[in-house]
This record gives structure tokens, C-alpha cells and sequence, in this order.
């Protein structure tokens, strides 16, 4: 008899997927402590202002709010909005580097989610920004395809 999976949750940064176009994506580890992996179980996170900077040869999320559980112990609080190390090979840091200083990318969160072995994974996005025309016409689309969609729903009834 087949084991049912539990559904994991998956949190989306759509702020990213707006405001630049993604050109690569990276699954990485996060470095974690404690008991932030409950409270990313529990739902208390924030990826929509996180940012991802190259500091002396290591990668670190800043920004990222993970915020406390009230079962944790009073004497070990980690700071909410600490820089959090993410762990990568040596050639993709070398490659996001390389992309980040000479052609002008950014590198931003776009998804944290759980695997299959229960391990926090978060996938960085190799991005450039938008220009403010090319959002109006990503919106434009995005509301034809609903529409679309609704159309087609009310017709097969």
C-alpha cells in the first residue's frame, strides 16, 4: 500500500516574478537555527523583501523575517531578520558572481519549500529587472488568460 505524502508548503516571492525576468534558478540550502524550521513549518515567514548579496566569497540572504514561535525558549531567540548563509557549490558561487558584477543581474528569492528528505530548500533566480512597460503588458496578459479561462468555464456549462 502506497504511503499518502502530506502536501508541503511552498512560499512564492510573486514580488520577484513581477519585477524582474528570471533567467536561471538555483535550489540551494539556507543555514538555519534552532527552532526556525517550526516556524517556517507553522507558516511565520517573509520572503517578499529578502534580497541575496555575495559577501566575501559566501552567499547570504538579507532581509528575510522568520518570525518566532511562542513555544520557543526564552533564553534562545534568534534575531527575525538575521543574514542567513546559503550553501552552494563553488562553481555556481563563482558563476552568480560573475553574472552579478559584469552583466548586471540581480539575485533574488523566488520559492522556499521542504523536499522530499524534510530539508528547507530555497530557489534563487538569476534576474534582471523590468521595465515598467513590460509589467503593464505582463498584467495585460495575465488578465486576457483569466478571462479567457472564465469565458470558457461559463461555455462548457
Amino acid at each position: 500500500m502506497a504511503k499518502d505524502k502530506k502536501k508541503q508548503r511552498e512560499f512564492l516571492n510573486k514580488k520577484a516574478f513581477h519585477n524582474y525576468t528570471i533567467e536561471d534558478i538555483f535550489e540551494v540550502g539556507i543555514e538555519l537555527k534552532g527552532s526556525e524550521v517550526k516556524s517556517i513549518r507553522a507558516g511565520r515567514l517573509n520572503i517578499k523583501d529578502s534580497f541575496i548579496r555575495i559577501i566575501k566569497n559566501e552567499v547570504f540572504i538579507l532581509n528575510m523575517h522568520i518570525s518566532l514561535l511562542e513555544t520557543t525558549h526564552t533564553s534562545y531567540r534568534p534575531d527575525e531578520l538575521r543574514d542567513r548563509k546559503l550553501l552552494l557549490h563553488r562553481k555556481q558561487i563563482n558563476k552568480l558572481y560573475e553574472k552579478v558584477t559584469k552583466d548586471g543581474y540581480t539575485i533574488v528569492p523566488t520559492k522556499l519549500y521542504f523536499n522530499d528528505k524534510n530539508m528547507v530548500k530555497l530557489n534563487i533566480g538569476l534576474a534582471k529587472g523590468k521595465k515598467l512597460y513590460d509589467k503593464r503588458e505582463d498584467l495585460k496578459q495575465k488578465t486576457m488568460k483569466r478571462d479567457t479561462q472564465r469565458i470558457l468555464k461559463e461555455y462548457n456549462r
